[in-house]
């Protein structure tokens, strides 16, 4: 069995019949108490967000979760359709267990997590940095760089983001999932 002192980010723990993911933790000490673990947590089977006080060394219940490769196929009225790039077996997830759906494109990689005592999906994330074409733009303002200036700019899967005004439209560039921040161009 773990106990609090095996906490750490991204840990998924079972918690009064639900899954949560740490997002932060850590410990209070005061001179005459005992030492408290505090952990802020985020549903995985829900998508509630709650902190929790643990006293120093009482046990925890981690879940052993797999994370695996998944190609992302189509979406449909169902979810969306990924497949397994090893075994082939395809699966349907909800847009609530995948963090980032707009920035899916057909083809793309994804990464499923996987809790091996069920053997059921409980989430997927996609990779932290993505390469997609601007579709549309308007056409940026020259010598107008005085500060760090940004327009709008539509990408193929449909979605908005913030580029710098020198990004034309037809151009590739790259953009971090986590926040939806432009990061920089991309030659072909």
């Amino acid at each position: 069995m773990a106990t609090t002192a095996d906490i750490s980010r991204g840990l998924i723990i079972k918690l009064d019949g639900s899954l949560y993911s740490v997002i932060d933790f850590g410990e209070n000490k005061t001179a005459r108490a005992a030492a408290k673990v505090w952990a802020k947590l985020k549903g995985v089977d829900n998508n509630r967000t709650i902190e929790k006080t643990w006293n120093s060394g009482e046990t925890i219940h981690p879940v052993r979760v797999e994370k695996k490769a998944f190609q992302y196929l189509y979406k449909d009225e169902s979810g969306y359709n990924l497949m397994n790039n090893e075994t082939f077996e395809q699966i349907t997830l909800g847009e609530e267990m995948i963090d980032a759906p707009q920035f899916l494109k057909e083809g793309s990689e994804v990464f499923v997590y996987i809790n091996t005592e069920t053997e059921m999906p409980i989430g997927a994330e996609l990779p932290e940095k993505i390469v997609v074409k601007i579709t549309y733009c308007e056409p940026g303002l020259r010598g107008d760089t005085a500060t760090r200036a940004l327009k709008t700019a539509t990408i193929e899967t449909g979605a908005t983001v913030q580029v710098p005004l020198f990004v034309e439209e037809g151009e590739l560039i790259r953009i971090n999932t986590k926040s939806g921040d432009y990061i920089e161009r991309v030659k072909e």
